[in-house]
């Protein structure tokens, strides 16, 4: 068990020249911890708390809740959404500032991915604090200062909004979560071997910040989600959810310790986010970001892969000069109503012009030997799959109805949600980008 203490709420000076902080008061993963709710009311004296939770969510967590809640003599309000889907969009955020109490001053939610996601940015600019209360062990956002909501069509990540207080993960009620919510969260956790290297990769190319203390804190994280993928998840024992749960905590704190998402987004978070973007707009909502993210990790490895044979073998790149008229009409067919947030970012930040390309790919091959080295370190994709079908867990795109064009034009396009480099930067720098989809494309098509 983590001893949460010596890692929150502390500015910790590190070896990279930065220090890292997380300012989260209390993070509480084990038996009955749901009880300590009444001990931090007390401690602060709120007076105006209100509940914030979701039908499915307050029926598996209320009654522990309100039983803290009543042990403090704490009066409360409470909104619960009645939705089949909730949707983490600027909707529902308003439904939020519409129903909760103009002198609420602390908030506790109660759920996972998509309520913690909405209270994180009303908390924000309500500057009221708020303790979430994990109702499963989805996804790695409970520790985190960012939420990534649906807004005008375009899945937007909100950085620097604030901690919560408090994250509480009771292990009576996260072994008991749906199945498929425990091997989303797991899934969430195995993208960190992707996007690890990732970062390192942005670091040796873009001379991009880079904390390798950050990195040791997440392979620590994530080796042991995948120890107990191979022995107690899916028997549903505590000791592995609660791995995975710490799992989780720790992508959110390494996210507050870096700044940005980095230690816990590469290009398998830009390809879930993608399909996720495609799906709400054909009003599919059920698939969860960690399940998707999952999937995304094992598309990712193959990718690697093809970029490491490249690497290997090629030593002259030769790329078509970009055309940008041509690819703004690509974005818009892909990308639909949420073209133009795409369009902007291109204009703002030209990652794709050729001058930028020809530099990066000029680093790339000066430092073609450690980029080879860096791509072996990722786990292999056999071992990725064998440990997901222990659990159950999706590991392919035809598993969730993920079609063939949606796949290749994820491969292709999704690096286009952020300024942010990647392998998927590097195979557009050096015009390999559309054959390796294809080749990646036709051999997870091949598997079953």
């Amino acid at each position: 068990m983590v001893n949460w203490n010596e890692h929150l709420n502390k500015k910790i000076s590190c070896a990279c020249g930065r220090d890292h902080e997380c300012d989260i008061a209390h993070v509480e993963i084990g038996q009955d911890v749901i009880e300590k709710l009444a001990g931090y009311v007390g401690e602060k004296q709120y007076k105006s708390i209100c509940i914030v939770a979701d039908k499915n969510t307050i029926k598996v967590a209320g009654e522990k809740v309100y039983k803290a809640l009543k042990n403090a003599k704490a009066d409360y309000s409470e909104f619960i959404f009645q939705d089949d889907e909730l949707v983490p969009n600027e909707l529902n955020i308003g439904r939020i500032f519409t129903h909760i109490p103009y002198d609420c001053d602390f908030i506790i939610a109660v759920g996972s991915g998509v309520i913690n996601d909405l209270i994180r940015f009303v908390s924000q600019k309500l500057k009221c604090p708020y303790v979430i209360v994990a109702t499963a062990p989805s996804m790695d956002g409970y520790a985190s200062a960012v939420s990534p909501l649906i807004v005008d069509d375009m899945k937007v990540t909100y950085e620097k909004l604030g901690f919560p207080w408090a994250v509480i993960g009771d292990v009576d009620i996260l072994k008991n979560a749906p199945e498929h919510m425990i091997t989303a969260g797991t899934g969430d956790v195995f993208g960190k071997y992707v996007c690890l290297v990732e970062w390192k990769l942005a670091h040796i190319v873009n001379d991009e910040y880079y904390c390798p203390s950050i990195v040791d804190i997440m392979y620590n994280a994530v080796n042991k989600t995948a120890g107990a993928a191979d022995n107690g998840i899916a028997q549903r024992d505590k000791d592995a959810i609660i791995s995975v749960m710490e799992g989780l905590v720790w992508a959110g704190t390494g996210i507050s310790y870096c700044g940005n998402s980095r230690p816990a987004s590469g290009c398998e978070h830009q390809i879930a986010h993608f399909w996720e973007m495609m799906f709400l707009q054909q009003g599919h909502h059920e698939l969860l970001h960690g399940t998707l993210v999952g999937i995304a990790t094992v598309a990712a490895l193959h990718i690697y892969k093809e970029a490491l044979a490249i690497l290997e073998k090629e030593t002259d790149f030769v790329k078509k000069s970009f055309d940008k008229a041509a690819w703004e009409s690509k974005i818009k067919e892909v990308y639909g109503p949420a073209a133009n947030g795409v369009l902007k970012l291109e204009n703002e930040v030209g990652k794709n012009c050729d001058d930028k390309s020809a530099q990066r790919m000029k680093s790339v091959l000066a430092h073609k030997a450690e980029i080879i080295d860096l791509i072996k370190t990722l786990p292999d994709v056999d071992v990725m799959i064998n440990r997901m079908k222990k659990i159950h867990e999706p590991y392919l795109p035809q598993h969730v109805g993920i079609s063939h064009e949606l796949l290749r034009n994820a491969l292709i396009y999704a690096k286009e949600l952020r300024n942010r480099y990647g392998v998927l930067q590097l195979l557009f720098d050096c015009g390999k980008l559309e054959v390796v989809a294809d080749k990646v494309c036709a051999q997870l098509e091949e598997l079953n």
